[in-house]
């Protein structure tokens, strides 16, 4: 980096003469996490858009140091943030991107992605522009005026939804709160969004700076272990139990704590479902697994959790998918021991808390359980529902004719056939979630990718960018509803500029079908979820819209395949998975209800249904909301 050579300071210490983004981006480029005695680039690059407000500062900076930071261009800014979410998910945390952006909408388009790393528990680091710390016009372009407070600004709206926020307004402010973001963005309990707003003129100040913010610091990622009287307490808890149930979390992963949780399981013969986050931390044909739970979770799975007396959450935040709304742990004295890093989660439902890392946790619990196995005749029950789920996976999948329009469900048995554990399948909303949950089998720790903490629509594109980033050498599928696209395709031109051959397969079937079932279950009667068009009355009438997704796929620099029946799709996933360029494969699918499907929901969720309706399809919803909300329990 060009700068003014190191002086001396008023102390007699060695500093060096630099602007403050200038100075910051050295910082970074120095930084690393360690784990397990591997160490790991904190920041390893950084996204970014440029405008007034970073321009001149962060971008001249970037600039000028080159390749110690690596610099990737995006299109839009809540898109870098989720291809920086999806870079820190696939390298286990460890690893985390930073994205620059100017004041205004740049900044204010961070907000969503911030929830969503925050929500996962995802280290990023948000670097948005600010407006001028030294006011020497007032307003300055996109400045929010508020009237009672001169120092509010824009970037504000990031506070509620990073886990630590600062506003440099001098360059000596940088460097504590650096010190502090990196240590939020190497804390395994308390990681998230980290937001430094940076106002523009502060960026652009030369300062002098001591040499030591510059030397290279390694930031250790813990792995607390479980206090003894805890441990005590959960090893009494599970050989007190008759029934119990493990559910694995998204801290499975985050701990790296597979091998852990497979060789407990194996000793204990206790069966394994899993959250959406947690998905993959067992290999699909492992004996205790039973795959996913709650609204979205497989009948083997939900049925043991209805009569499990004890449940054993690792690494989970029990969102209402997992339990169903609080409907789903049905025996009279079921009990909850909880696994987790932090407290607040431990406790949850009422449990007996282990605050731990899970793999930690894990190995001290299985040494103290040393003998002990579960009943038997459970694990034979267990393992004969799971048979008879595969069955039902089996038939979802099945595609008996070549030449008909395939299913949702029979584009994920095509997959099915064709994946090993290398690939990677990203995905965060819609339909897809659930048949993903219910039906995909796993093969690896990191092969399942789906965002269901903030199920945030626009994120598979972007994160597969970033999941391929972190993961050079595996196949990265990004698997995209029609709805899902047209919220935010602009990063196929990232992924056709860095060169990186991801693989898009965008299932077209004209409308929302999540929120049309939704709809249709609760009464709307699927308003305003179908992509036709609209006639006077505001009904939505005809055919589909002439929307063709393929056509812009290919515009914007995708090579497209188009398949409309099951063996043109087959061809078409075998040559996508081959390619050394980024594909979209453009598929129509049945609408469900057309043919074999994925089974229904084998739990209740929560959707509060209209109290009073004139409505047939609303009155009757409301009688089944209220018979499934009658099984709600308070687990005390």
């Amino acid at each position: 980096m060009t700068a003014t050579p190191g002086t001396t300071g008023p102390a007699g210490e060695a500093t060096r003469r630099l602007t403050t983004a200038q100075a910051l981006v050295a910082f970074l480029a120095r930084q690393y996490a360690e784990r397990d005695g591997e160490r790991h680039r904190l920041i390893a690059a950084t996204w970014g858009v440029f405008g007034h407000g970073n321009v001149a500062g962060i971008g001249q900076a970037l600039l000028e140091t080159g390749p110690a930071m690596p610099y990737l261009q995006g299109r839009n800014e809540q898109a870098m943030v989720h291809a920086a979410v999806g870079y820190a998910r696939q390298s286990g945390r460890l690893s985390a991107q930073a994205v620059t952006t100017s004041i205004g909408p740049g900044a204010t388009n961070l907000v969503t992605g911030a929830a969503l790393a925050t929500v996962n528990h995802l280290p990023v680091l948000l670097l948005p522009g600010d407006t001028f710390a030294t006011r020497p016009a007032d307003p300055v372009l996109q400045q929010l005026e508020v009237a009672y407070a001169g120092d509010v600004s824009v970037n504000d709206c990031l506070r509620p939804v990073s886990r630590y926020f600062d506003r440099i307004s001098r360059p000596e402010a940088l460097i504590p709160a650096a010190l502090h973001a990196m240590r939020v963005l190497a804390d395994p309990a308390e990681t998230g969004a980290v937001t430094l707003a940076l106002p523009q003129d502060v960026q652009a100040e030369a300062h002098d700076w001591p040499a030591e913010f510059f030397a290279e610091r390694v930031w250790h990622v813990r792995r607390p272990a479980p206090d003894p009287y805890e441990l005590d307490r959960a090893a009494r808890a599970v050989r007190a139990a008759h029934r119990p149930l493990i559910i694995a979390g998204g801290g499975v992963h985050h701990s790296a704590a597979e091998d852990a949780l497979a060789a407990f399981a194996a000793a204990t013969g206790i069966p394994v479902a899993s959250t959406q986050a947690g998905k993959g931390s067992l290999r699909h044909d492992h004996p205790a697994d039973v795959g996913g739970i709650g609204h979205t979770g497989t009948a083997t799975a939900d049925d043991l959790a209805r009569t499990a007396d004890l449940v054993i959450g690792i690494g989970t935040r029990y969102t209402d998918f997992t339990t169903a709304s609080a409907t789903l742990f049905q025996h009279p004295g079921v009990r909850f021991l909880n696994v987790n890093l932090t407290g607040f989660d431990a406790h949850k439902l009422a449990a007996v808390p282990l605050v731990a890392d899970a793999r930690t946790a894990l190995d001290a619990l299985t040494a103290a359980l040393a003998g002990h196995r579960t009943d038997p005749a459970y694990v034979t029950e267990y393992t004969e529902a799971k048979a008879r789920w595969e069955l039902r996976v089996d038939a979802a999948y099945a595609t008996p004719d070549p030449e008909a329009r395939p299913t949702q469900a029979q584009v994920l048995g095509l997959l099915d056939e064709l994946v090993t554990e290398e690939d990677v399948l990203v995905n965060a909303a819609g339909s897809l979630p659930g048949d993903l949950h219910k039906l995909w089998r796993a093969r690896s720790p990191r092969q399942y990718h789906v965002e269901y903490g903030y199920s945030c629509m626009g994120y598979e594109i972007p994160a597969a960018i970033g999941v391929r980033m972190a993961a050079p050498d595996r196949p990265v599928w990004a698997l995209v509803g029609d709805g899902t696209y047209l919220m935010n395709p602009t990063e196929i031109v990232t992924a056709v500029q860095e060169g990186l051959p991801v693989k898009l397969v965008v299932l077209q079937n004209h409308g929302y079908a999540s929120i049309g079932g939704l709809s249709e279950a609760t009464g709307g009667e699927r308003f305003g979820t179908d992509y036709r068009h609209r006639s006077a009355d505001g009904n939505f009438t005809g055919p589909p819209l002439p929307v063709d997704l393929a056509a812009n796929a290919a515009s914007l620099g995708m090579r497209v395949l188009r398949a409309g029946t099951v063996g043109e799709l087959r061809a078409a996933l075998a040559e996508a998975r081959a390619a050394d360029r980024p594909v979209c494969v453009h598929v129509e699918t049945e609408t469900p209800g057309d043919g074999p499907g994925s089974p229904g929901a084998q739990a209740w969720w929560d959707v509060p249904v209209a109290g009073t309706a004139t409505r047939p399809a609303a009155v009757e919803a409301r009688k089944e909301y209220e018979r499934h909300s009658a099984g709600r329990r308070r687990h005390l």
